[in-house]
């Protein structure tokens, strides 16, 4: 897996501000915030779309219009887009400081002016490191006859399925209200984690691979930069579990009882991902330790075989050195064939050595 560091330098400006200030946290964009509004309902669909916010904008909320609005908001990074959106559709202060704080955690919240907010993630691989995840911020206003729908990024709409659908009128969104759209958008999310969730299959099926093999080379690293991408999605997708439970509520006005199955179906599979997560850590934890041990292994073979090696030499080069000192008076040194008996003597020693080696197992 690919070891540059995910996270980028964010601008943390709302320190030390007064709570309400819209902000923008997060990374630089130069891009102007794209407004797509679509109005629908079984037998009418119409879409605008503009960087114009008066264009985009309906001239009144659209509370009690016999058709669902979806405002769909693609760039968080201008404060008076969102400043003058908030104040159409009279959305809270706090609600807006956390659309356009990147570092928001995975949330929702119920205001009393009868507003539903949902903010989660959509993780996305990078393109030039295709095993690196980084996260979109995506929040959710829900009302009454309306959905809003905030995307950080411009780099592809993630909701194009299901826009799809609106155009063909296939399905049951046409047919519903604002509170399906929103299960329809957080599933296309939840889908969205089970093909990252192939990817980290996939991965890790060539970090195991490597292991078992004995390939040495940057294993280690891969394996903790997958276990961090892991950590990574599980901080961001752990939170669904008790936010989608949360929209099931009985009383809950904006989120009808028909809609409550399909939210049902989409924790479902929220508890599945998180553990398919929790198995390819512990698989990962597995592969580290085996890693490990392989390398431990195979240290511990060279230090047997160094220390053989060791001990043959050292007879050896106790022979060789007692005829190498120099003294007059050593009786073998004069001898007519003492260089060859030398020779002889160390091989044998030799040889002697390494079947005594051998008969104990050591080699």
């Amino acid at each position: 897996m690919a070891t540059r560091i995910r996270t980028h330098r964010k601008q943390r400006k709302n320190l030390l501000t007064s709570p309400g200030t819209l902000t923008y946290v997060g990374k630089s964009v130069d891009i102007k915030t794209q407004i797509k509004r679509i109005e629908y309902n079984a037998s009418f669909y119409h879409e605008e779309i503009d960087s114009n916010l008066e264009v985009c904008l309906p001239k009144e909320a659209p509370t009690d219009q016999p058709y669902v609005t979806w405002l769909n908001v693609t760039g968080i990074h201008e404060p008076e887009v969102i400043g003058q959106i908030g104040k159409m559709y009279q959305l809270h202060p706090l609600l807006l400081e956390d659309v356009m704080n990147t570092d928001q955690k995975p949330m929702i919240e119920t205001y009393d002016d009868g507003h539903l907010f949902v903010t989660l993630k959509m993780l996305h691989f990078y393109e030039n490191a295709p095993d690196e995840l980084w996260a979109e911020h995506i929040s959710f206003v829900l009302g009454k006859n309306y959905l809003i729908s905030f995307q950080e990024e411009q780099s592809g709409d993630v909701f194009a399925p299901v826009i799809d659908r609106l155009k063909a009128s296939v399905g049951k969104t046409r047919r519903s209200g604002p509170d399906y759209l929103l299960y329809a958008l957080i599933d296309v999310i939840v889908d969205n984690y089970f093909l990252v969730l192939g990817n980290f299959g996939e991965q890790l099926d060539k970090l195991e691979d490597q292991v078992i093999s004995g390939y040495q080379s940057q294993s280690l690293s891969e394996l903790y930069s997958a276990k961090r991408e892991l950590t990574f999605a599980r901080r961001l997708i752990w939170p669904l579990r008790d936010m989608v439970a949360q929209l099931v509520q009985p009383d809950d006005p904006l989120v009808s009882k028909r809609v409550h199955a399909y939210l049902r179906d989409v924790n479902g599979n929220v508890m599945q991902i998180i553990e398919s997560l929790d198995a390819y850590r512990e698989l990962l934890a597995s592969l580290v330790d085996v890693h490990l041990s392989t390398i431990s292994n195979r240290m511990n073979q060279v230090m047997k075989t160094l220390t053989i090696f060791s001990a043959i030499f050292m007879p050896i080069t106790f022979i060789a050195g007692v005829y190498g000192m120099n003294f007059d008076n050593i009786p073998e040194l004069h001898t007519k064939n003492g260089y060859y008996a030398t020779w002889a003597v160390m091989g044998l020693v030799t040889v002697g050595m390494l079947i005594y080696f051998r008969w104990k197992k050591w080699l």
